[in-house]
């Protein structure tokens, strides 16, 4: 009996750490987000991607255990939804938001991407807030790429960073 505890001992204490790490695997809690310049339709384009894995434990804890954004179009509709009431754009020069409209959605092998867009503003700076799944998750990372005509500005949304500055000329 002694040797049967100590091999099944032995056992959980090699194989407990490819548990945990298949267990963290699931769960990457990072997202990016494209806002994007576009000068052929003069339109700024955001484009937020998350992944699956984690949107399927979010949903269930903010709308409900029943809650599948895989089988639900309804769903989908709400996270999409809980997205947008999360990520603002404000200009510097008049401080106001920016509105979005809501595009759409679509689920793309590991990822729910949600879309919005309005007719680019005339700025030099933007100030953006993303929030999403933040109010969940402490350790969420929501990454921003802001692309145009001046490149790639990026800003990072982790820890107490609810608000950051993108200067987009000189």
């Amino acid at each position: 009996m002694k040797r049967f505890l100590t091999l099944i001992l032995l056992i959980g204490a090699i194989t407990a750490p490819t548990f945990y790490t298949a267990a963290l695997a699931h769960t990457q809690r990072t997202a990016i987000t494209t806002v994007l310049f576009n000068s052929r339709t003069s339109n700024l384009e955001v484009a937020h991607r998350f992944h699956l894995h984690d949107a399927e434990h979010a949903v269930k804890q903010i709308f409900g255990k029943s809650a599948d954004i895989i089988g639900s179009d309804e769903t989908r509709q709400k996270f999409s939804a809980y997205v947008a009431e999360r990520f603002h754009i404000l200009t510097d020069e008049s401080n106001t938001e920016i509105p979005l409209e809501f595009v759409g959605y679509e689920i793309v092998g590991k990822f729910i991407w949600v879309y919005q867009e309005t007719p680019a503003p005339q700025t030099t700076s933007l100030t953006i807030a993303h929030n999403a799944l933040r109010d969940l998750w402490p350790d969420q990372i929501n990454t921003v790429n802001v692309e145009g005509a001046f490149g790639v500005k990026s800003a990072l949304f982790d820890g107490a960073t609810e608000v950051a500055r993108i200067q987009l000329k000189p």
